[in-house]
């Protein structure tokens, strides 16, 4: 039987079509014993520490709850929600960053009935402001005094009210916050989550609690996530209970530890440890590194931030992670920066990459290949594993284009990165690489009930030799959203009706009639049939052996004047494992040639001058300036160019001292680039290129 046919015929307790409320309680009681989460003292006030709810984890070290108790903290709170007034016509806004209470409060809103909507941590205060007001959230979850403080001083700009604001960390309502309402008195609607929680445990009815989760349907709303707004202002995708369960049952067919799999193979299990540290605010942790692990009966500790991630590794030991391209990148930075500790280690650390490169590539690697990849892993790759906690079975990588070097460099050092895609809109994922037979280069072929078409007609004829179909990515599935929260006309553009699918379109994946369905609930093949196909605005490869690979947003794709469609991503990915380039953004749409605004990665271009016995100055915009930088990343440039038609090659570029981040609007909280930005940010650099 092949691994496809075993996923599809695949069944466990895991897969099933329920709410989501109704599959932790599922797995608390099936796994009550089991660590369900871990979180890290000397961290956050927690206000469920100082009102007694779970122990204080010693600073700098993780401490445990099971799921039974896990279970009890949610039921608490669930019923202290509806305590406060929380029901099904509730819209409950999460403000804050991943931890652990961010979890069980989104559980909890659930079982008490509501609808979560997601507000990213970094958000402005006109960004907070619009994500409170579209949706018309009434209570609002935040973080912290400051998260409090943004909230209180948008909520007089809001036409509607707010009925309640829980804040995660023990809080000083009546002083503190008060201030920061301009003086007008204690704030009696400001709760700290261990005040709810007491409120809920006081009045907890079991029978009362089950009827909460028995009175929702599968159909029912359970979010309203809002694109990151890398096109425009974002839109509010509405995710159902079965979207995101029909999605999660998809991709654990595909990850579970099932019994046809060779034992080496890893998967996902009870047995699995994963580290949380993107924003649940975004679909693609809130579905893989939250629904999916809770389902599976995983455990799942929650990183500080994205900058001690070194450190959280060590501490959790985790088997896999999900994960962003830049994370990716700036992980694989850290690790060849302590290898360039000194000369001999960095040549070794050079040589063993190209051996564990060759090794991964080679169909056949022979005696001497294996004995050189034996001598990398004992100097090189087995002391990389175990600096991120020698226990990491794989990665799982999406929300952006992954460069094929740098997912190929990390399988060399047995940390593979399995691949996937997906969108808000698609709950999120629509392929994503299995672990027994990951293609570098690609996001796998379509997960389970998944049909895809490849509208061809938006792709020019340089892209014709590619093996396979290339255009437009459409798909159709369960976990495909019905449109967005008041935005009929965007829902109406973002679907082509099945009729109206066009002729020569290629299609695959599962059509309707081979759907296999989650649990014991049989796909209605004729209703799914007629679903409209979701528009990705995605030019990817449809290979002939059924893998798909990305190859750029529609929106993206460079016109250059001379009429050839040039894709930035692929140029860009080739930067990604560069040692001297830390960013790149391709730019020439609308020009008669490829250029580039490259971010140097400044320690590494100071070792490269101390080691050649060049005197750099010590300022970031004159290092940019200086003419022997710039040869030395024309070098790295005329390699890039070496992998592209004469046409897609970078002729000019310039070098920005200021690197792409969140904080300075340049990316997305998700690490995409926001390109708009970028070119308006640096918009003198772009011209003068230009008209040299």
């Amino acid at each position: 039987m092949s691994w496809q046919a075993a996923e599809r015929a695949f069944t466990d307790d895991a897969i099933a079509r329920e709410t989501l409320p109704r599959t932790f309680e599922r797995t608390a009681e099936r796994h009550a014993d089991r660590i369900a989460q871990r979180y890290k003292g000397g961290i956050h006030d927690r206000s469920l520490v100082t009102d007694g709810v779970v122990p204080q984890a010693p600073a700098g070290e993780y401490a445990d709850l099971t799921y039974a108790e896990m279970r009890d903290v949610v039921r608490n709170l669930a019923a202290g929600l509806r305590d406060l007034g929380v029901d099904g016509d509730t819209r409950v806004a999460m403000y804050s960053q991943t931890r652990m209470e961010w979890a069980q409060t989104d559980f909890a809103a659930l079982a008490a009935g509501a609808v979560v909507t997601t507000v990213y941590a970094s958000s402005s205060p006109s960004q907070l402001r619009y994500l409170l007001a579209d949706p018309e959230a009434t209570v609002v979850v935040a973080e912290d005094r400051e998260m409090l403080e943004d909230v209180l001083a948008v909520r007089g700009d809001l036409d509607h009210e707010l009925n309640a604001i829980v804040t995660l960390d023990d809080v000083d309502t009546d002083g503190r916050a008060a201030e920061a309402a301009d003086g007008e008195g204690a704030l009696d609607d400001v709760y700290t989550l261990g005040e709810v929680h007491g409120r809920g445990a006081a009045a907890f009815d079991e029978a009362a609690y089950e009827g909460w989760i028995d009175a929702a349907e599968v159909d029912d709303l359970a979010s309203l996530i809002y694109t990151s707004g890398t096109t425009g202002k974002p839109k509010g995708v509405r995710l159902t209970h079965a979207n995101f369960r029909d999605n999660v049952s998809q991709c654990y067919r595909r990850f579970a530890d099932r019994p046809d799999r060779d034992p080496d193979v890893p998967g996902i299990s009870a047995e699995t440890t994963t580290l949380s540290f993107l924003p649940l605010a975004h679909v693609f942790e809130r579905m893989a590194g939250h629904y999916m692990m809770f389902a599976a009966g995983a455990t799942v500790a929650y990183a500080e931030s994205p900058d001690t991630l070194r450190e959280d590794f060590g501490l959790v030991r985790p088997t896999t992670t999900t994960s962003v391209p830049r994370v990716y990148e700036k992980l694989y930075d850290a690790i060849r920066e302590q290898a360039a500790e000194s000369p001999v280690r960095e040549r070794v650390f050079e040589w063993a990459v190209g051996v564990g490169r060759a090794h991964h590539e080679a169909d056949d690697p022979g005696t001497l290949l294996d004995a050189k990849r034996a001598v990398a892993d004992r100097l090189v790759f087995s002391s990389v594993r175990e600096a991120i906690g020698g226990n990491v079975d794989f990665f799982i990588s999406g929300g952006g284009s992954l460069s094929a070097e740098l997912c190929a460099l990390y399988h060399a050092m047995d940390l593979p990165i399995l691949e996937g895609y997906g969108l808000t809109e698609t709950s999120p994922v629509v392929s994503v690489n299995p672990p027994e037979d990951p293609k570098v280069g690609t996001i796998g072929p379509p997960v389970v009930d998944t049909e895809i078409a490849i509208d061809g007609a938006v792709v020019g004829e340089e892209v014709a030799d590619l093996a396979g179909d290339v255009g437009e990515l459409l798909v159709r599935g369960p976990q495909v959203t019905d449109g967005y929260w008041n935005r009929p006309d965007a829902t109406a553009e973002a679907f082509v009706d099945a009729d109206d699918l066009p002729d020569d379109a290629v299609t695959a994946g599962t059509p309707p009639d081979e759907r296999v369905g989650s649990g014991d609930v049989d796909p209605d093949a004729e209703a799914a049939a007629t679903e409209p196909w979701f528009r990705t605005g995605d030019i990817v490869q449809l290979r002939p052996d059924g893998y798909v690979a990305f190859r750029e947003r529609a929106k993206q794709l460079l016109v250059l004047s001379t009429g050839k469609n040039v894709a930035p991503g692929p140029i860009e990915d080739r930067f990604a494992a560069n040692e001297f380039v830390e960013q790149c953004v391709v730019i020439g749409d609308g020009r008669k040639f490829v250029s580039a605004l490259l971010v140097p990665n400044v320690e590494r271009i100071d070792a490269w001058a101390d080691a050649n016995g060049i005197d750099l100055p010590a300022e970031r915009a004159a290092i940019c300036r200086d003419d022997r930088v710039r040869e030395r990343i024309q070098a790295e440039v005329d390699r890039v160019n070496e992998a592209f038609e004469p046409y897609e090659q970078i002729k000019q570029f310039r070098l920005v001292e200021e690197e792409f981040s969140e904080e300075n609007d340049l990316l997305t909280p998700t690490m995409k680039k926001k390109r708009r930005n970028i070119l308006d940010r640096f918009g003198d650099e772009v011209e003068m290129i230009y008209e040299e």
